[in-house]
């Protein structure tokens, strides 16, 4: 087989399966999956915060604040913060951002001795156009599965929405804009893998999944479960079921988990993308006024700042969202760039909530409720970091 080194991305709704397959592929003896960068979502509609990135200064700025701002340190690599900023920067052929992720990615690929890269941020799903024009030749791997019993992992989940209602919503939007790539992309850059059938048959899914990225099929990668990124997931509540083989016990648990009103709800919000996804919808949609929409919206949002510091939250995560946004503002003071002058920072997409930017730029509460609830940052957790 004629391989290729093209960079792939896995993307999707959150607890859709993202994880999982990000932790197969990585288990492959030539593909290097590092953990979630966020790097599309949290730079790419912020480059102009920078300035004149053709400035050594303000491309050093880019390269260290993406470094520097992922949550777990340098991939979990053991590397010389003094010297790794440089280090990135001299491996660059130009001063963008696309130059400044390919040497990321390429840096963690050297360190883990694969030729080719590929990358898991399910937000990434908002930033396709962007990718292709950074990465002319990559390749996209969208995780479906049925949107009710996303919401039960994002329920279950220590992050994500808190009711029924707002992850309805996230997922239809997500799945109206993964058909609408699906449309434009042919199938030799785009790919849907259904969650359901790689939990079933995942032998036979992975062996199109290996097809589609020109690589030979390694049975292997189904003893991801032994790799280093599934072993540190699977000590936390929302990932313990990377500790072992995949498995078809994840799959329906909304009849187990979502009573027959919130399947009512969730069918009032987004039936009709279960269907066009091939999910049978089984209840009548429960009628939902304006005022509950916002109530369910303002609880959500509520809900979400003020569980962010409970046991297995994501406070350090959100610390270091907050910090990069606070960088940002910090520039607009000294002056590189005015919020006139901003362009829209997730393209066409219409906001589902009044703090849509935050969410799409992967802040699990908006900065409004954590300043109600006056929740304090932390930058260094006592137990797994993702």
């Amino acid at each position: 087989m004629a391989r290729s080194n093209a960079p792939f991305f896995i993307v999707g709704n959150e607890r859709s399966g993202t994880t999982l397959l990000m932790a197969i592929l990585g288990h492959h003896s030539r593909l290097a999956v590092p953990e979630v960068a966020w790097y599309y979502p949290r730079f790419r509609p912020y480059l102009h915060t920078y300035g004149d990135l053709t400035r050594a200064e303000s491309f050093r700025a880019l390269v260290s604040e993406m470094i520097f701002g992922l949550k777990t340190p340098f991939f979990g690599l053991d590397l010389n913060p003094s010297t790794i900023v440089q280090e990135l920067v001299a491996r660059t052929r130009r001063n963008t951002f696309g130059e400044a992720y390919r040497v990321i990615l390429e840096r963690y690929a050297d360190a883990v001795q694969k030729p080719r890269w590929g990358e898991k941020t399910p937000h990434n799903l908002f930033y396709v156009r962007e990718i292709l024009e950074d990465f002319p030749d990559a390749k996209f791997l969208n995780l479906v599965r049925d949107g009710r019993d996303v919401a039960v992992e994002q329920l279950r989940s220590a992050f994500g929405p808190r009711n029924v209602y707002a992850a309805a919503l996230i997922w239809r939007r997500s799945q109206s804009i993964a058909e609408r790539w699906a449309r434009t992309l042919s199938r030799s850059q785009w790919l849907d893998v259904r969650y359901e059938e790689l939990a079933r048959e995942p032998e036979r899914v992975l062996e199109r999944v290996a097809e589609f990225l020109g690589e030979d099929h390694e049975p292997e990668v189904l003893e991801f479960h032994r790799g280093e990124i599934a072993r540190r997931r699977a000590q936390t509540r929302d990932h313990r079921a990377l500790g072992g083989p995949v498995s078809t016990q994840y799959v329906g648990i909304y009849r187990q988990y979502l009573s027959l009103e919130e399947q009512g709800v969730f069918a009032a919000v987004a039936a009709d993308a279960l269907e066009r996804a091939g999910y049978e919808v089984g209840v009548s949609p429960r009628p939902i006024s304006g005022e509950e929409a916002a109530l369910f919206l303002e609880l959500d949002a509520r809900i979400r700042a003020a569980t962010l510091d409970a046991p297995e939250g994501h406070v350090v995560y959100e610390s270091y969202n907050d910090w990069l946004a606070d960088q940002r503002e910090e520039r607009r003071r000294r002056g590189l760039w005015t919020r006139d002058a901003a362009p829209r920072p997730f393209g066409a997409e219409e906001p589902l909530f009044d703090w849509d930017e935050e969410f799409i730029a992967g802040q699990r509460a908006p900065r409004k409720w954590k300043d109600y609830f006056a929740v304090k940052r932390r930058y260094h957790g006592t137990g797994i970091v993702l």
